[in-house]
């Protein structure tokens, strides 16, 4: 139990009261820095961003457009930001070269193919679209692999 006589709560920051807490908010904010800022969208355009095509195998987070691109093996993919289990952030996680849910550690390739964890089926892909150097995202077309296996499949730009 915390003595409030010498520390009181920080204001808005209910979980900062403990070593984990803060840990959290600290990771939580260094990956928020480590976003690559040449991944951010160029434009957007009704329900589509633009965004460049990455230089090398890896992803890019969007947080504000909840986005995440992905080149890998010669294709781009671009993800939701979302867990398909209970809508939780998920992280890639370069080490390991996969996604992992925030929340219940589902696991996923970098295709976004699940391969353990509490989920019940793959990433949820945008569809995506080449436009000369850039890869165009429409946001406003979410695929679930399980609801529409051939076109979650199709999602995808093939450089």
């Amino acid at each position: 139990m915390r003595d409030v006589r010498h520390h009181p709560p920080c204001a808005g920051c209910a979980d900062a009261d403990s070593r984990r807490g803060f840990l959290k908010q600290a990771a939580a904010l260094l990956s928020g820095a480590l976003v690559v800022a040449a991944g951010s969208p160029i434009a957007a355009s009704g329900g589509e961003l633009t965004f460049p095509i990455p230089a090398a195998d890896g992803a890019t987070v969007d947080r504000d457009n909840g986005v995440i691109l992905v080149r890998y093996q010669g294709r781009v993919f671009a993800f939701n930001l979302s867990c398909p289990h209970e809508n939780a952030a998920v992280r890639w996680k370069p080490a390991v070269n996969r996604f992992e849910c925030s929340r219940h550690d589902s696991r996923y390739e970098p295709n976004g193919t699940y391969t353990s964890g509490r989920a019940t089926r793959n990433m949820d892909r945008f569809a995506v679209r080449r436009a000369g150097d850039t890869v165009v995202v429409d946001v406003a077309r979410l695929i679930q692999s399980d609801t529409n296996r051939a076109e979650w499949e199709a999602a995808a730009v093939l450089l």
